[in-house]
């Protein structure tokens, strides 16, 4: 069989240096590859590193959302993100128009349906309950199967208003319905408490804001990881960054990792203004942030690829596997001195940070704006 493309000495997060054969928008082949097997082969700069394309699981890139949109193009491939879900920005009242707005990006989307069938059309979607139509959700999943990844609820007191728990108790009956599909659930300032919510959440369940600096934090009042995120997470529950304008806390993030507790997925929050304002900026610059909270290089590049498809139920992304999708993102780790500043006005300074060049989506390839720059291939 003839390749279509085969990159050689791809360097991985884990210090391995494997080939990758291309065919078509598929990875055909993984490891040492003879050059003969394909069209066009390159070898990759020593400092280039290759992993599967970065995922970013939560995100707002619905273009017409009258409060949190983006362009998906703008916080993807540019960013060296090859997929980006979008976390409820839209319900069943207009997710087909995202979902023919998606087909036309270069960029995979794909979306968490909010349970509100206005979607983000109000910050408080889930407070009329009218809004929460489940048998117009239940048809917008089955309309779109592919695009419609799972559900999103937004749990803050703002968001809720007099209902409590009632939105998340109506997500958790259309999530059974809809054959066990991811739920990620915002926590925001209570009511609801964060005990009274994740005590709903298991497998399957994604808490996102986890290292939140607000009073309804992971960390009880003696600086510990609640007992019932601990026993959520035993369930199969998993936590998710989002670190959005106002959801990321340093002093938290640093006292859960003290005590193991790892995100399982990095992701941004990301839409136009806290990317072109800060402090989100990218899915890198968050990943950059990680290595100074003390994850290793690998930690990081697994919680943006195999940790996020499998909590996000991506099939064929997130690693370097035949059969898997040809996405790949190329990416050095510079030396440079960045401030990182949390949603909270507190600073840390890093020395290094993840610069992405390239991504390969479908089995194309494109260039970022610091790719462009640099020279990353060379024949």
């Amino acid at each position: 069989m003839m390749y279509d493309s085969l990159i050689k000495n791809a360097q991985q997060a884990g210090g391995t240096s494997i080939d990758i054969a291309l065919q078509g928008n598929k990875i055909a082949a993984v490891g040492d590859l003879s050059d003969s097997l394909a069209k066009q082969t390159v070898d990759l700069n020593h400092d280039v590193f290759v992993s599967a394309g970065w995922i970013d699981g939560h995100t707002h890139c619905y273009p017409r959302s009258p409060i949190y949109n983006d362009h998906p193009d703008n916080i993807g491939v540019t960013g060296g993100v090859t997929t980006v879900i979008d976390a409820g920005s839209t319900g069943a009242n207009d997710v087909d128009d995202f979902a023919l707005i998606a087909a036309q990006s270069a960029t995979h989307v794909r979306a968490l349906l909010n349970i509100s069938k206005i979607g983000l059309l109000r910050q408080n979607e889930l407070a009329d309950a009218n809004d929460i139509d489940l048998d117009s959700a239940k048809q917008a999943l089955l309309r779109h199967p592919e695009f419609v990844v799972g559900l999103k609820a937004r749990m803050s007191g703002s968001v809720v208003g007099h209902n409590g728990l009632m939105p998340l108790k109506a997500a958790k009956t259309l999530q059974q319905q809809c054959g066990c599909v991811p739920l990620m659930v915002h926590v925001g300032n209570a009511p609801p408490d964060l005990d009274e919510m994740v005590t709903l959440l298991g497998k399957a369940d994604i808490l996102t804001h986890c290292f939140n600096g607000k009073p309804n934090r992971i960390l009880d009042c003696h600086g510990e990881i609640r007992s019932s995120v601990q026993q959520a997470r035993a369930r199969g529950m998993k936590l998710d960054i989002g670190h959005g304008s106002a959801s990321f806390s340093f002093e938290v993030a640093e006292q859960a990792i003290a005590q193991g507790i790892l995100p399982d997925t990095i992701s941004s929050d990301i839409y136009c203004k806290n990317r072109l304002n800060g402090p989100v900026y990218g899915l890198a610059h968050l990943m950059s942030m990680f290595l100074t909270l003390g994850l290793s290089h690998e930690q990081v590049i697994e919680r943006v690829t195999r940790q996020a498809a499998r909590a996000l139920c991506l099939p064929k992304k997130g690693e370097l596997i035949a059969g898997y999708d040809a996405d790949l993102t190329f990416y050095t780790i510079n030396k440079a001195s960045v401030n990182y500043i949390d949603t909270h006005h507190q600073h840390r300074i890093g020395q290094q940070r993840f610069t992405p060049l390239a991504v390969i989506i479908d089995g194309k390839l494109v260039l970022t704006e610091q790719g462009q720059q640099h020279y990353v291939f060379h024949s």
